[in-house]
């Protein structure tokens, strides 16, 4: 019987996620096995958070090719170089953060929206100021705030301030109690919770995916960080992300396997770009 304290154990029986949770065991397991994990993980490591970075900020609309991303070292410009210079620093800032999660989420999620987001507010700057874009940073949005996400189209309704805030902390106090569900169910939950909320006014997305990341890396699902989920997402099209981000948001038993079992997909997936990795090591090729 399900304990009643812990409900995303439940979530391991819906449709489809048993064999999604198995299905990436396999995958990682893999990787892990390498011959090149052996003697050069910290490489592949390091190449698997910038692909990561790379694919989160084309989900949020700037879609550069991995060279651009590799070559270029300034990204303080607006629009897309601010986007993907989140990216990148919410993907280092995640494996900083892994032993602040367990007993401080929301001090976690408001880190990584203050990097993701470079630390400024640009509708609230130009609404109010540079000390209202400086306030905005870091903060779930208040009553009457906007949100502006580029990039998915993102679940509709928008929940109200109030109702955000609630699911935030009922989110926040589910990572703190921990689960007995599969690792893979706990990051598919937070990804689509903080998607479905879009708690801050901006880089939400950037923010769910790194959270994503923190999840599978400190759960020891893959401890070393080389199964990139935002590669898989990106791989399976925004088309589908939305399809399945939206079938989460609709809460129905269906909507959220399916939603847990394409989170799973996005791991098979980063988890066969960085086996790829390996093998152009091994080569000598990269």
């Amino acid at each position: 019987m399900t304990s009643v304290t812990d409900p995303l154990a439940a979530l391991s029986t819906l449709p489809g996620v048993e064999e999604a949770v198995s299905s990436v065991r396999r995958a990682v397991d893999r990787v892990y096995g390498h011959r090149v994990m052996r003697r050069r993980s910290n490489e592949v490591s390091a190449e698997a958070a910038l692909r990561g970075a790379r694919a989160s900020a084309a989900l949020s609309g700037a879609d550069w090719a991995l060279e651009e991303v590799r070559r270029r070292s300034d990204f303080s410009g607006a629009g897309e170089p601010r986007t993907v210079g989140g990216a990148l620093r919410a993907n280092a800032e995640a494996g900083q953060l892994l032993s602040t999660w367990r007993q401080s989420p929301m001090q976690v999620l408001a880190r990584l929206h203050v990097v993701a987001s470079g630390g400024v507010d640009a509708d609230a700057g130009r609404a109010g100021g540079a000390e209202a874009a400086a306030e905005a940073v870091g903060r779930p949005r208040l009553a009457g705030e906007s949100v502006t996400e580029p990039g998915a189209a993102l679940p509709s309704p928008l929940p109200d301030a109030e109702e955000a805030a609630a699911r935030l902390d009922a989110l926040a106090a589910l990572v703190v109690a921990g689960s007995s569900a599969p690792a893979l169910v706990m990051a598919a939950v937070v990804h689509g919770e903080l998607l479905t909320l879009r708690p801050f006014r901006t880089a939400n997305g950037l923010v769910a995916r790194a959270a994503e990341r923190i999840v599978l890396v400190g759960s020891g699902l893959d401890p070393k960080g080389v199964c990139p989920a935002e590669v898989g997402h990106a791989e399976q099209g925004r088309g589908a992300y939305e399809t399945a981000l939206a079938g989460y948001a609709s809460g129905t038993p269906e909507g959220v396997g399916g939603w847990i079992a394409h989170c799973g997909r996005a791991v098979e997936l980063g988890a066969r770009e960085s086996t790829a990795v390996c093998e152009a090591l091994q080569r000598g090729a990269a």
